[in-house]
């Protein structure tokens, strides 16, 4: 059974700065492509972030480069999300995927960036 569980959500400054987990099972994790999306509030699904199986090469959205960083370790089955400089526009759940449509993801975590 394939799971996806995301964690490491939660209430921050503008500024601040979170790392979000995506720990996964029933699939083989290093052998898939990863994604993050975001649903802002009241917004349709955002992709974020690819990484590719070896975790050496990776792609950004535009709303996002340069402030959040992906990784991966293919030992522990475990997908990262580095989000620095939050700023308000960054509300939103955030999933992880195992594939570009996220028709594969997990429940989210919820993330909040306010005063």
């Amino acid at each position: 059974q394939v799971q996806l569980v995301e964690s490491g959500g939660g209430l921050v400054q503008p500024g601040g700065s979170l790392r979000l987990s995506c720990k996964t099972s029933g699939f083989i994790f290093s052998a898939y492509v990863m994604y993050w999306f975001r649903q802002r509030p009241g917004k349709g699904l955002e992709w974020l972030s690819t990484i590719v199986t070896a975790g050496d090469s990776s792609w950004y959205a535009d709303s996002v480069e340069g402030r959040f960083t992906v990784s991966r370790d293919n030992r522990r089955s475990t997908l990262y999300l580095q989000m620095d400089n939050l700023g308000p526009e960054d509300t939103a759940i955030y999933y992880c995927a195992k594939d570009d449509r996220a028709a594969s993801r997990g429940s989210g975590t919820q993330v909040t960036v306010s005063s």
